[in-house]
């Protein structure tokens, strides 16, 4: 999820460069949202782990 992330900001940054600014605003917003949601998920995956007593 991490890569895809990364793969929308490249877009983003790419397409800013080239002066396309709705897809590059578009593409920010989707990376910005995937990026958030990889930090709950991993947020959940910690706190489970902690409360199963596994080690990281």
């Amino acid at each position: 999820m991490l890569s895809w992330s990364l793969a929308f900001l490249l877009i983003a940054i790419v397409a800013g460069v080239l002066g396309f600014a709705g897809i590059a605003g578009a593409a920010a917003e989707i990376a910005k949202i995937i990026f958030f949601i990889f930090l709950i998920l991993l947020f959940i995956s910690v706190i489970s782990n902690i409360i199963r007593g596994r080690k990281p």
